[in-house]
């Protein structure tokens, strides 16, 4: 099975063909085509290249599925015997990503 390991708003991922995958969000519309140039490692299922970081010529494409916000996290700050506390929620946005083809040059 081939995979792949690409690098995206400072984070690394497995790819597949047909997998989805959620990253931080992207500026593009939903069913868009996007590119990920920074492959560190691929594989075709008997081979494996690992790039010196990164591997030059190959590329993934996949399809933006869709938008939207990841669950809420707290952020508590407390100082005790201080009377200080403060709570504050926060949503990460995401973008869906289904991986339509890895290409290696």
């Amino acid at each position: 099975m081939p995979y792949a390991i690409i690098r995206t708003a400072g984070k690394q991922y497995r790819v597949e063909p047909g997998k989805v995958l959620r990253v931080p969000s992207i500026a593009a519309e939903a069913g868009s085509e996007i590119t990920f140039d920074e492959v560190l490692v691929s594989s075709d299922g008997s081979t494996v290249r690992a790039g010196a970081p990164l591997l030059d010529g190959a590329r993934v494409t996949g399809e933006i599925v869709r938008h939207g916000l990841d669950r809420k996290i707290v952020v508590f700050k407390f100082k005790r015997r201080k009377n200080y506390a403060r709570k504050q929620g926060h949503r990460q946005g995401f973008t869906e990503v289904r991986i339509r083809d890895i290409s290696v040059a």
